[in-house]
C-alpha cells in the first residue's frame, strides 16, 4: 500500500515541479514586457492566478508513515492530528538513519523528538520558545555528565538534526528565490562561466531533491511551512551546539558540502544572508583547526584540507557580497578582523600553489565584481600568493 501511495505521488510533483520551473522563466520575460503595456499587465495577471488555481488542483503530496514516527500515520480509519501514539523506531529505521546504539536509546528519541519539534513551530509561538529550552537543557545536562555515550548522543541527534535542517533551509531558499525573481547573472560561485554551461547550472540547480521538495510539499499543506530566516537561525543554533559539545567538524564536513545553498546565498534577502554570514564565519574558525593534531595521519590529514578547500571555494562568495546588515552590522569591527586572520591563515594551510590560486582568484573576482563592500581584504594573502609563484618559476628557470 506505501508503495502505492509513493508512487502515485510523485508523478504529480514531478509535473508541479515542471511546469514551475517552465513558468517561473517565462513569467521573466512576460514581466519585463508588462511594464510597457497595460493590457500585458493584466493578461500576465491572468495567467498567475490561472497557473495557481490550476497547481491546487493537483493531488498534496502525502509524507510516509516512517516520516512521521510520533505520530499516527494517515490511513482511511484515522487521520486526527490530535490523536498520538508512542511507536518505538525500529531497529531498522535507527540504523537507516545514522543513529544507532546510544542515540537510539529513549533520551536520543527524545532529543531528536524536540529538535524536529523546533523545525515544524513558529518561532511566533510560545511553544518554540519552550521546546528550544528543552532541548538546549537535554543538551547541556548530556555533556556535563561526561559520558561518552551521552556525548554520542549529542554528537549523531545534532548532526543529524542539523543535516535535516539544513536540506530544509536550501529547499526553502530556493522556493522563495523563485518567488522572488531567481539568481542575479553575476552569482555564478565560479568566476564568469560560458553561456553554455551557465545554462546548464540554472538546469540542474532547479532539480530539487526529492526528500526536500517532499517536505517543503506536506509542511505547505498543513499550514506550518518554516521560513527560511527561522531555518537559517536554526542551523546557527545547531552548529553553535555542535561546536560546544566538541563536535564542529561534524557541522563543517556539511556546511562545506552544501554548495547549493553556497550558490543561492549570494542573493537571497539580507536578513537571511546575515545569518548565513553568521554560520560561515563560526564554520570557518572551526575548519581552521581541523587537521592539526599531531595523531592524525596523512590520508586523514589531506581529507581535512580538502574540506578547508570546499569551505573556501562554496563561502567565499557570500562573505564578499554578502549585506553588511539592516539596521546592525552582521559581524563587527573585531569579528571581521579576525575572520580575516582566519581565511589568510586557512588559505596557507592549503600548501599547493594550484588550491591557493583556485581560492585567491575567487575571492578576487567577487571581491571586486561588488563594489558596496570591501571585505574581506585578502590582499596580503594575494600578495605572498604572487610572491611565492615567481619564486617558483624563477626557481624552475634557473633549473
Amino acid at each position: 500500500m506505501m508503495t502505492m501511495m509513493e508512487g502515485s505521488s510523485i508523478p504529480p510533483l514531478l509535473i508541479r515541479n515542471l511546469i514551475s520551473s517552465i513558468f517561473i522563466f517565462a513569467d521573466k520575460s512576460l514581466l519585463n514586457l508588462s511594464q510597457k503595456s497595460k493590457l500585458l499587465q493584466l493578461i500576465r495577471c491572468v495567467l498567475v492566478n490561472s497557473f495557481l488555481f490550476f497547481l491546487r488542483l493537483l493531488p498534496p503530496l502525502n509524507l510516509s508513515d516512517d516520516d512521521v514516527p510520533y505520530r499516527k500515520g494517515h490511513n482511511k480509519k484515522s487521520s486526527n492530528i490530535h490523536e498520538y501514539e508512542f511507536q518505538r523506531p525500529s531497529s531498522v529505521a535507527v540504523a537507516n538513519t545514522g543513529s544507532g546504539g546510544s542515540a537510539g536509546s529513549a533520551i536520543g528519541r527524545a532529543l531528536s523528538q524536540l529538535l524536529s519539534l523546533m523545525n515544524d513551530i513558529p518561532v511566533s509561538s510560545r511553544k518554540y520558545q519552550v521546546v528550544r529550552s528543552l532541548a538546549e537543557t537535554l543538551i547541556e545536562d548530556n555533556h556535563k555528565e561526561g559520558v561518552e555515550a551521552l556525548s554520542q548522543v549529542n554528537r549523531t541527534v545534532l548532526s543529524a538534526a542539523f543535516s535535516r535542517t539544513l536540506g530544509q533551509l536550501e529547499a526553502t531558499a530556493a522556493l522563495e528565490q523563485q518567488v522572488h525573481g531567481g539568481v542575479s547573472d553575476g552569482g555564478d560561485l565560479v568566476g564568469p562561466a560560458r553561456p553554455a554551461e551557465y545554462r546548464l547550472s540554472r538546469v540542474l540547480r532547479a532539480v530539487r531533491s526529492i526528500g526536500d521538495v517532499a517536505w517543503l510539499g506536506a509542511a505547505r499543506a498543513s499550514g506550518s511551512r518554516s521560513s527560511a530566516e527561522k531555518l537559517a537561525a536554526e542551523v546557527l543554533w545547531l552548529a553553535e551546539k555542535l561546536a560546544a559539545c566538541g563536535y564542529g567538524d561534524e557541522a563543517v564536513v556539511r556546511w562545506a558540502s552544501a554548495s547549493n545553498l553556497a550558490w543561492l546565498s549570494v542573493s537571497v534577502e539580507p536578513s537571511l544572508q546575515a545569518s548565513l554570514v553568521k554560520v560561515s564565519a563560526l564554520l570557518f574558525k572551526h575548519a581552521k583547526d581541523m587537521g592539526m593534531d599531531a595523531a592524525d595521519d596523512d590520508e586523514r590529514k589531506e581529507q581535512q584540507k580538502q574540506r578547508k578547500m570546499q569551505m573556501l571555494m562554496s563561502w567565499l562568495p557570500l562573505l564578499c557580497r554578502a549585506s553588511n546588515g539592516t539596521d546592525v552590522p552582521v559581524l563587527s569591527i573585531r569579528e571581521r578582523a579576525e575572520l580575516e586572520r582566519v581565511l589568510e591563515d586557512t588559505i596557507e594551510m592549503l600548501e599547493k600553489e594550484e588550491d591557493q590560486e583556485k581560492v585567491l582568484s575567487l575571492w578576487l573576482h567577487h571581491f571586486t565584481y561588488c563594489s558596496s563592500s570591501d571585505w574581506p581584504n585578502l590582499h596580503a594573502s594575494y600578495a605572498r600568493w604572487c610572491n611565492a609563484s615567481r619564486k617558483l618559476l624563477l626557481h624552475h628557470h634557473d633549473i
